[in-house]
């Protein structure tokens, strides 16, 4: 339980814990506020009304004690509204879903359905007792489901948006939004194509926010999501970030900066920019080492260049486990550069291309910050072994590529 519960949160358990209790039939109420340990009564005060039988014994208890009967009640009997409450409450401990964020996922629906496999009301039933919950203020309808009957299916005056927001997305917990996200994203509500470009949208909306629609499994073949906390990051970005910032802490370290921040909102700009990191830093080398390059040079090209001025090339060396490893590192430049190429922002993505995921930006952002990192490491070592002095590193002398800025 959260350490400090706003008192407005408590305000509206003590009322919705209320409505729960007086659910029950009159004659049962004194014994059903006992077994909760609430004041004793007699049965002809809780026939006069039973909710304020139960909220004048509610008013004696302390906040801790509300949500610890709360939540008995609740374990004992459904009380939709009553467990949303709880849930908000014990939510208070995590990040929180935005309101912005909330009226985005909604926008994704506007004009489209739920569900394609299924109706509407059917998976809107599967999460929401609507036919127990009562219709907005003012209506004619007595119950939620009638009244999203009404101007959904005889009228058609609703939108998507009129009908979400109408559900309480905007508001309700973020357990209950998530099971709303794992519910349209499900295979018996969406397949195909289809699925996969909506759970991706989603995701991406979702990772603003600190959290991820990630794949779960697989059901007959068909993927099904579940929403989790994003990963915060890679253990390496703290050293990473202090050798850059370190090395330049203008362009090469903001030019990192930028590419982790997008790894999750942007995967496509995160590639583009771990690509123009590593360009960065080896021109950026290769011009305190007087070495010449030119401007239309790629990043395989430049760390060729470079490779001879740190000894980096695997025949500089004997052991073949070194030949190995900086074979690799090479393969790796050239694979960022076809990542690029493949993925990024950097061409028109046209009607095939396959669209790049925060995981694949994760990997090229996380390899470009790992290859330089070494880079720099390898130059400073090189410069303290030949008696160089160290100095800040100086603008290049030819103009930088201005990709992917």
């Amino acid at each position: 339980m959260p350490a400090s519960i706003p008192p407005a949160m408590i305000k509206e358990l003590r009322h919705l814990l209320a409505s729960a209790i007086a659910d029950a039939k009159a004659y049962d109420v004194p014994g059903l506020c006992r077994r909760l340990n609430l004041g004793d009564g007699d049965e002809q005060e809780a026939y006069a009304s039973k909710y304020k039988y139960a909220q004048k014994r509610l008013g004696d208890a302390s906040a801790n004690q509300v949500v610890t009967i709360a939540r008995q009640l609740a374990a004992e009997e459904t009380h939709f509204g009553l467990a949303e409450q709880l849930a908000k409450i014990d939510e208070l401990k995590g990040p929180p879903v935005t309101t912005i964020t909330r009226r985005r996922l909604i926008a994704l629906f506007e004009g489209r359905p739920l569900a394609r496999e299924i109706d509407d009301m059917e998976l809107i039933r599967s999460l929401w007792p609507i036919a127990s919950l009562r219709a907005p203020h003012p209506s004619d309808e007595a119950t939620l489901e009638d009244y999203l009957h009404r101007h959904t299916i005889r009228n058609d005056d609703l939108t998507q948006r009129d009908v979400l927001e109408t559900l309480g997305l905007l508001t309700c917990s973020r357990a209950q939004l998530f099971k709303f996200l794992a519910a349209v994203t499900a295979p018996d509500a969406f397949s195909g194509t289809e699925q996969v470009e909506l759970a991706e949208k989603i995701d991406g909306l979702l990772r603003h926010d600190s959290y991820t629609l990630a794949l779960a499994g697989r059901i007959s073949g068909s993927p099904f999501y579940t929403v989790r906390l994003a990963p915060t990051g890679s253990p390496a970005d703290e050293s990473i970030s202090a050798a850059l910032a370190a090395f330049d802490p203008t362009q090469v370290h903001a030019r990192w900066t930028t590419a982790m921040e997008r790894r999750a909102s942007e995967p496509a700009g995160a590639i583009t920019l771990a690509r123009t990191l590593l360009e960065d830093v080896c021109k950026w080398i290769l011009d305190q080492a007087g070495e010449i390059w030119q401007d239309a040079d790629d990043p395989p090209v430049l760390y060729r260049k470079l490779a001879k001025v740190l000894k980096l090339a695997p025949d500089d060396h004997t052991e073949q486990v070194f030949k190995q490893i900086l074979g690799s590192c090479q393969s790796v430049v050239e694979s960022l550069g076809a990542l690029r190429n493949k993925l990024s922002d950097a061409h028109s993505a046209g009607p095939k291309r396959a669209r790049p995921q925060p995981r694949h930006a994760e990997l090229a952002v996380n390899l470009a910050g790992a290859m330089a990192t070494f880079l720099v490491a390898t130059w400073e070592a090189r410069k303290g072994e030949a008696g160089g002095r160290s100095t800040p590193p100086a603008s290049p002398s030819v103009t930088e590529s201005k990709k992917g800025q």
